[in-house]
């Protein structure tokens, strides 16, 4: 056996908080020395796609015919919006000084709602670009993806985006990435997505910066499922990482988690197209196709071993999504159940953090009750039901999970406030808090603490970071930010605010479960667990609503808000009259008495069995009250 060639290369210093971190590059020149695997990570909005799309074009990986803005980003739906929602992983190839790379990119949302598609695609690589926006410099999501690396030990190579800009300050946001990565302003690139400034650098800098992947190209095959998509002919089409061995065309793998076995019909790179190849090797990212209909038999985090040389043990370090915000998804029409159950299985393929299971109401039938990661996230959910497919669904309010101890010591998860017992038995509430990081200009911190006291905030601490930016850490309920916060933070902000979140302990709260009736009927799918001090300004909103939401009948609707049996505010829709007299041209008075004693008797009638119909836009006017 020929002895193993070992380069060390130079240790970059990392600097995480007050603690000093090296890591020391050491490469192992075999089969997968000329690999590099990197993400871009972000705060949102500050250039990531845009400097993802001159690498492609730098590299020729994309003719320039097909080059277009966000060339990765291929939903429709980021485009309009745009902002990056899936991760995408695309291979490039790169020469410098006369020798070959492989260069496979993967470009991540900036979201925080998308966080969980960033934490896959860290898992996967072994360095990150750190983009900064050199007009708006460090955000809040920047320092909160930059901390996700580092606990994979990733190697962090900073770059100063949006030179071309000119309100661009590359002095003071140097800076600022030296106090926050402990690296000199030489490690610092600076570059333009937009113009192409910089993007050489960018390039030499991965080659000379990134290691190598770490994987033992003949030991048995283990590859980690870091995401999946459905095709509808040839099945799920899985996305993974080799760690260790190859994965070749043809053969039988196994999933090791569901100990399901399959052929490998196919397996290849990730290009702008999937294009196949007879193996893919140790260090490398591509797609099997094997055949697969059910989309539980896909696992994100799953890990693919060939049966010839099976591997027992499965990748570790993939983190268990948490949901923070539920919502109850229902289809407009009952017999489109089915449908809709394959639909979000289908989707859930693709975004692994959608969580979902099986409920009924009493007004919208069967439904599903799903976990998102924020409202973003749950939007953008509903919106890919539409458009990818065709399924025109109901969100009922949204809300978060909650803890009730009854007065038996019985503690129960309550994730719909239909699910909340009689309040004679509830000994205690408790709600989830989070511990939140809001970074801003100095001019808007008084209406920002209004508005997080507004939300039961309590301040723990204010730091400036520069002359004319701070941040502010506060606590807070998680159920006040989930209908209307961050939009209204970006709006006192005038945009300029960033917000992060982490969710911190579960403390005891006054709530209360508010009810809307319509003429007396409790509507499940309005209910929502509150805060007792909020009850009353909240139900009378919330019945003003719904009054100008709600068409008229021919008959009277009482809207109320109700605790229990009490009823704390109440809204009138008058009933549309018929002029039935009309046909009355003269003669006794008797005539017309008679004919409206008999609508009378009609309308009474039709309140007892007319049903009210509730339009889709009322059961999301919650959130837009302010």
């Amino acid at each position: 056996m020929e002895p193993k060639i070992i380069k060390q290369y130079p240790k970059i210093e990392i600097k995480r908080g007050f603690k000093q971190t090296l890591i020391g590059i050491r490469r192992n020149f075999g089969p997968v020395q000329y690999i590099r695997n990197f993400c871009i990570i972000a705060h949102i909005d500050h250039g990531k796609s845009t400097l993802a799309d001159r690498l492609l074009q730098m590299t020729r990986t994309v003719d320039s015919r097909e080059l277009q803005e966000q060339t990765l980003d291929d939903m429709d739906l980021e485009r309009e919006r745009g902002i990056t929602i899936k991760s995408h992983a695309i291979q490039m190839n790169y020469t410098q000084d006369g020798q070959n790379y492989v260069l496979n990119l993967i470009d991540t949302p900036g979201h925080v709602d998308f966080s969980y598609e960033v934490s896959r695609a860290i898992a996967s690589c072994e360095g990150a670009l750190l983009i900064v926006d050199a007009s708006q410099g460090i955000e809040a999501q920047t320092i909160s993806n930059l901390y996700l690396a580092l606990e994979h030990d990733l190697t962090i190579i900073p770059l100063l985006n949006k030179m071309d800009l000119p309100g661009a300050n590359p002095d003071e946001v140097s800076d600022q990435i030296v106090d926050l990565l402990g690296c000199s302003r030489d490690e610092i690139i600076p570059c333009s997505g937009k113009t192409g400034l910089g993007v050489a650098e960018v390039l030499e800098a991965i080659v000379a910066r990134v290691p190598c992947p770490k994987g033992d190209p003949n030991a048995p095959a283990q590859a980690l499922i870091f995401d999946s998509v459905y095709n509808n002919y040839r099945g799920v089409v899985a996305y993974f990482k080799v760690f260790n061995g190859k994965i070749r065309s043809g053969e039988r793998v196994k999933f090791i988690n569901t100990g399901r076995e399959y052929i490998a019909e196919e397996v290849g790179i990730l290009k702008l197209k999937p294009q196949p190849r007879e193996e893919v090797l140790t260090g490398d990212v591509g797609y099997i196709i094997s055949g697969i209909k059910s989309a539980k038999e896909v696992q994100v985090g799953d890990t693919i071993t060939s049966l010839e040389r099976p591997s027992t043990e499965s990748i570790k370090g993939f983190e268990v999504v948490k949901p923070m915000v539920f919502a109850g998804i229902y289809p407009v029409e009952t017999e489109d159940y089915e449908e809709l159950r394959e639909s979000m299985e289908k989707l859930q393929l693709n975004d692994a953090s959608l969580v979902f299971e099986p409920e009924s109401s009493a007004a919208l039938g069967f439904g599903f009750r799903c976990g998102f990661l924020g409202m973003l996230h749950m939007e953008i959910i509903q919106e890919r039901l539409e458009r990818e497919f065709d399924m025109t669904v109901i969100t009922t309010v949204p809300n978060v999970s909650y803890y009730c101890t009854t007065t038996k010591g019985k503690k129960l998860t309550v994730n719909n406030p239909s699910d909340l017992p009689d309040p004679s038995t509830i000994d205690f509430i408790e709600e989830p808090y989070i511990s939140a990081q809001i970074i801003t200009k100095s001019e808007f911190i008084g209406p920002i603490i209004a508005l997080c006291m507004n939300k039961r905030g309590i301040i723990k601490n204010q730091i400036f970071l520069t002359t004319n930016r701070v941040e502010i850490s506060f606590d807070m309920p998680l159920g006040e930010i989930v209908f209307d916060f961050y939009d209204r933070l970006k709006t006192i902000s005038r945009g300029y605010a960033s917000f992060d979140y982490q969710l911190t302990e579960y403390r005891q709260s006054k709530l209360v479960r508010m009810d809307i009736r319509l003429n007396s009927e409790p509507v499940d799918a309005l209910s929502s667990l509150i805060h007792a001090d909020k009850a009353y300004e909240l139900g009378k909103k919330m019945c003003e609503k719904l009054r100008e939401l709600l068409p008229r009948q021919q008959f009277e609707i009482a809207i109320q808000a109700s605790i229990g049996a009490k009823i704390i505010a109440r809204e009138t829709i008058k009933a549309l009259r018929k002029d039935v007299t009309a046909k009355c041209y003269g003669g006794d008075i008797s005539r017309k008495r008679k004919l409206l004693e008999k609508q009378k008797k009609g309308k009474k009638r039709m309140r007892q069995v007319g049903n009210v119909e509730i339009p889709q836009n009322a059961f999301l006017a919650v959130l837009k009250l302010d």
